[in-house]
């Protein structure tokens, strides 16, 4: 057995050398296959939020109840002041002293606690019961928002609903609806609402605001705005699967912050292009890249 020991490994040897080497180049095919082609692409993974549904409300600044100060007597004239517009007052505080025809004082008080709307009061001035009010004050410091809302949005409003009023000079003051108007204007087709807000601040009437209304909120998948195309086919997201692009028809609801609400035709954990575009179409092969390690 032995002579024949060398010449087996030195057949046998390259036949297997050549083998491997055919191997080799067999699977280098393969391996290319399963590489990414085509263009890189911005993707994410689509994942659940929550959306307010809000009604936007816009008018002006009232005040709820509106208390006017006068004298109860004819003849008297302002001798001393002690409060001004845009005061914050108690009920029962002196706002002035008038003289009285025979002499001594009258003292004026405030019948309820509240701002001081505005004041006609000056030294020296007459002040009688039939004339114009001496002070105006917005009782207990409660103004409405009296604003209109489109008639498709009325019906989704409710007393007590919670609202932030965007007041011109005055900021964000939170809100409530107190009240909704039974009737429509015909020529806008719009409704009414008022919104109640209560405030030590001093704030102008008649001013310009404008409230956003919670009327309620949904949660879903949600999808960058910029995800979404919108075309004679639907309303479409490209999602990747296999390194390939999908097309999917979707339900949009809610939008907020760029971002918007998917209803139906995504699930959790799809892979969304982030900016689709047309130049993607179905069946094309890319080479996604996750939003978040572009970030980084």
């Amino acid at each position: 057995m032995r002579p024949f020991s060398r010449p087996l490994q030195r057949t046998l040897f390259p036949a297997a050398l050549a083998g491997a080497l055919l191997l080799g180049v067999q699977a280098a095919p393969a391996a290319d296959e399963e590489a990414p082609k085509g263009p890189a692409v911005t993707v994410l993974k689509a994942a659940k939020s929550c959306f307010s549904d809000i009604v936007e409300a816009t008018g002006t600044i009232i005040a709820r109840e509106e208390t006017a100060v006068r004298p109860e007597r004819p003849g008297l004239k302002v001798t001393e002041l002690m409060a001004e517009a845009g005061d914050t007052i108690t009920a029962g505080q002196v706002l002035a002293r008038l003289a009285l025809p025979e002499g001594g004082t009258l003292q004026v008080t405030a019948p309820v606690a509240g701002v001081i709307a505005s004041s006609t009061a000056q030294i020296g001035a007459p002040a009688s019961a039939k004339g114009e009010a001496l002070f105006s004050i917005v009782a207990r410091s409660e103004y409405d928002l009296v604003g209109l809302v489109s008639t498709s949005d009325i019906r989704k409003l409710a007393n007590n609903q919670q609202a932030s009023v965007r007041i011109v000079g005055a900021g964000d003051i939170d809100g409530k609806v107190r009240r909704i108007g039974p009737t429509v204007e015909p020529n806008i087709q719009q409704g009414m609402v008022y919104i109640g807000i209560a405030t030590p601040r001093r704030l102008l009437l008649n001013s310009s605001a404008r409230a956003l209304i919670k009327v309620g909120q949904s949660c879903n998948v949600a999808v960058p705005l910029t995800s979404v195309q919108y075309s004679q086919a639907g309303t479409v997201v490209q999602v990747i699967r296999r390194n390939r692009v999908e097309t999917k028809r979707v339900e949009t609801g809610l939008m907020a912050g760029g971002q918007v609400e998917v209803r139906e035709g995504l699930n959790e954990g799809d892979i969304v292009v982030v900016r689709a575009g047309a130049l993607l179409r179905e069946g094309d092969p890319v080479r996604p890249a996750m939003a978040s390690a572009e970030k980084k």
